[in-house]
């Protein structure tokens, strides 16, 4: 399970810049947020661009600190023990890069030997997802040479080829094709139904009522909703999910 507990992350500007007459001030990313992620089931992070949903993310995948709150996983703190938090988690972010010269498969054998995977689990894991994600026509081909979509389909066979106990996506399906954007859905309704603790953002409307259980909308930082999507649906006083973000996150401010 995640659980994010007050959680703020305060950016500040660098000390050369005080230098200027008018420094900028600090910006707020996040701004105390509290929500709890359930393993089996999906936690869909919803907002527009700029909101602070993969700040979010990166601090879950300890990748950047909270200036205040805590977060934990599975009952262990993420800032006190980063590294064990590691060994159970798969980030995938859009920023994410790969390396050119090497082979689809070259680039998620690197991924299974830093976690250190027996050589029969890695094969056996390897086909597993490649069949699902349609990944051996091209296995053998260098990542330059690849599509924006087959890249990212390495991006996430890489990200859980070590069959993480936790998996955070950060816009998987962003820029992608229907067919490759409906393989990586699949991967993630897989893992659901292997016990995992998924979290996921987005700013795809339809992608929660494919996929999620629970969601929380997030919008300059602040959370405005949190809980199960069925009860956001049913509650929703606009005519559309999209108009029902902008009545929350806008009208009611």
């Amino acid at each position: 399970m995640i659980s994010l507990n007050k959680v703020t992350k305060v950016f500040h500007p660098p000390r050369n810049i005080f230098k200027l007459r008018k420094p900028p001030e600090a910006v707020t990313a996040v701004d105390n947020i509290s929500f709890e992620c359930i393993p089996g089931r999906i936690f869909g992070l919803i907002g527009p661009n700029g909101a602070g949903k993969t700040t979010t993310l990166r601090m879950i995948a300890t990748m950047l600190k909270p200036s205040s709150g805590s977060i934990s996983i599975g009952n262990i703190d993420v800032e006190k023990s980063p590294l064990s938090i590691r060994k159970k988690l798969g980030f995938l972010s859009c920023n994410t890069g790969l390396y050119d010269r090497l082979t689809g498969e070259e680039m998620v054998k690197y991924y299974a030997d830093l976690y250190g995977m027996d050589p029969e689990e890695y094969n056996s894991r390897k086909n597993e997802l490649f069949s699902l994600l349609g990944i051996h026509s091209f296995a053998d081909r260098k990542i330059a040479k690849l599509s924006t979509g087959m890249k990212q389909k390495i991006n996430i066979a890489r990200t859980v080829i070590h069959n993480p106990e936790v998996v955070v996506f950060d816009e998987p399906t962003s820029g992608l094709d229907i067919i490759t954007s409906k393989n990586i859905i699949e991967l993630i309704s897989r893992c659901k139904t292997d016990g995992k603790t998924i979290i996921f953002s987005t700013h795809r409307f339809g992608e929660l009522k494919l996929l999620c259980d629970d969601i929380a909308i997030i919008h300059e930082g602040r959370l405005y909703y949190n809980g199960k999507y069925d009860d956001f649906e049913s509650n929703m006083q606009a005519d559309s999910i999209e108009e029902e973000f902008i009545r929350l996150t806008v009208d009611i401010r």
